[in-house]
């Protein structure tokens, strides 16, 4: 049995790489150590259901934040990951069997948790005909079940290696939020998510529109990475080219010594920067800071989107004068 907790047996993947060295964290990106009522009551509630949560698995920083308030990813699909990304914590190898029970654990403890806004994501399953589109469906159709008013946001995997119509299965589901990552620059893919494909994750975000053009449509990317001001802000063009409405942009932080250096803190400055900018793009709502990551916060910002969307609504239906 592979042992996780070992950075030699989480990614094997990795294992002889060199190692790159890990850059002292300045004083804005250091978050104080998980503890608590809160966070260990919401810790009871993952074990008992057996479920994985992406806040432990990639090693997020604000778990103890969210945690303390009841606020947990479910990752679905189990914990392992057939890609080896080079900026992910997740373990990589050859996945069990999807566990047809999840779904409802999932959605149980969605309700004992009383969530108002819940973020469902998977690792990666190219061992799956249908990349777990139809776990993710089951998934969603399990909460609605338990927690009619609970609003459902998924991070999904970008089924490279599936039919395209698998993705209808996922959208006719209709989760109120589909959230499908960039992470990066495209120069930068071949040595950070060398698994994937820009142009495709970008196509799949402007399909989902196409299937659904009232559905929320998600993206993120990290900085830190390499890359420069100008590749950021044609990502940003690209988004909104595929019509995406909500941008997160955070700083990329280095797992483990094998994975992809840290090239720079990115300041607070630059952040609130980008954040300008993609207001000025067309965004219906940003999130640019060093400690925002893709669910961070996620429920108040849906608010805040859905706000966001129904001004434009009331602005485009303004008499022309």
């Amino acid at each position: 049995m592979r042992d996780l907790k070992i950075p030699g047996e989480r990614h094997p993947e990795k294992a002889h790489r060199p190692d790159n060295a890990q850059p002292k964290k300045p004083g804005w990106i250091r978050v104080r150590a998980p503890g608590g009522k809160g966070y260990a009551d919401t810790h009871k509630i993952m074990r008992e259901n057996g479920l994985s949560t992406v806040c432990e698995e990639a090693g997020c920083p604000n778990v103890g934040e969210c945690w303390s308030h009841g606020h947990a990813t479910m990752m679905i699909m189990g914990e392992i990951c057939t890609r080896g990304c080079m900026f992910c914590n997740v373990a990589t190898g050859r996945p069990k069997a999807l566990d047809v029970f999840e779904p409802g654990r999932v959605a149980h403890a969605v309700q004992k948790l009383g969530l108002r806004h819940v973020v469902i994501t998977s690792v990666d399953r190219d061992d799956l005909e249908d990349g777990g589109a139809e776990h993710f469906a089951q998934t969603i159709r399990a909460i609605r079940h338990r927690s009619p008013e609970s609003t459902i946001e998924i991070l999904t995997p970008d089924f490279l290696k599936c039919d395209p119509s698998v993705l209808e299965v996922v959208v006719e589901a209709r989760p109120d939020v589909f959230n499908h990552n960039l992470e990066t620059v495209p120069g930068l893919y071949p040595s950070v998510r060398p698994g994937a494909r820009y142009f495709h994750s970008l196509r799949l975000l402007q399909r989902v529109k196409e299937i659904d053009p009232a559905m929320f449509t998600k993206s993120g990317i990290m900085v830190g990475l390499g890359e420069d001001r100008q590749g950021v802000l044609q990502v940003m063009d690209d988004m909104r080219s595929a019509g995406v409405d909500f941008l997160t942009v955070g700083q990329y932080l280095q797992p483990t010594p094998k994975h992809h250096a840290v090239e720079r803190f990115v300041t607070p400055d630059e952040f609130k920067s980008y954040e300008k900018a993609a207001y000025g793009k067309g965004f219906l709502m940003v999130s640019a800071t060093p400690l925002t990551r893709s669910s961070y916060h996620a429920g108040d910002d849906f608010a805040r989107l859905r706000a966001a969307r129904l001004r434009q609504l009331g602005r485009a239906s303004d008499p022309v004068s």
